[in-house]
């Protein structure tokens, strides 16, 4: 299993335990940005940049990642698209998207959207909070002992 990032909009604090995780579990991560991004110097740490525009990040890890891999992202559709292509789909504040949950997410997402487009002001996510950051490590910790077994 490999890692993906969907690093554009992903929080610091995330990436930092991402690091942390790659060079202790020796799995690779790639973060994928339209923006440059400074990483540490490991082998199993590797950014990959990306054109500008809409969705490109999110295209082009879905076209990389394989059945299996574990897609790090806070877009609900692109989470669809990995967990449509056999992935595993990990919100940044530990929500692991499934096959059960995604079209639920997606719908919500979509009202959410149609709300802001017609001009009503939606309150935006809470900032990340140390139980956020607990549950993610804790949910990515169960994905990778899961692999083991």
């Amino acid at each position: 299993m490999d890692i993906w990032v969907d690093a554009d909009a992903c929080p610091v604090v995330i990436k930092e335990l991402l690091y942390k995780i790659a060079r202790r579990k020796k799995i690779l991560v790639t973060f994928v940005a339209n923006k440059p991004l400074k990483i540490p110097n490991s082998q199993f740490i590797k950014f990959l940049i990306v054109d500008a525009g809409f969705d490109v990040a999110d295209n082009k890890i879905v076209e990389k990642m394989q059945a299996g891999d574990l897609v790090i992202t806070a877009d609900i559709p692109l989470a669809a698209d990995v967990v449509e292509k056999n992935g595993l789909a990990l919100n940044p504040r530990g929500e692991l998207y499934t096959k059960d949950n995604i079209k639920s997410r997606l719908y919500v997402r979509n009202i959410m959207e149609t709300m802001r487009s017609s001009g009503i002001e939606t309150k935006g996510p809470d900032p990340m909070s140390q139980k956020d950051k607990h549950l993610f490590a804790n949910t990515i910790d169960k994905i990778l002992l899961n692999q083991k077994n």
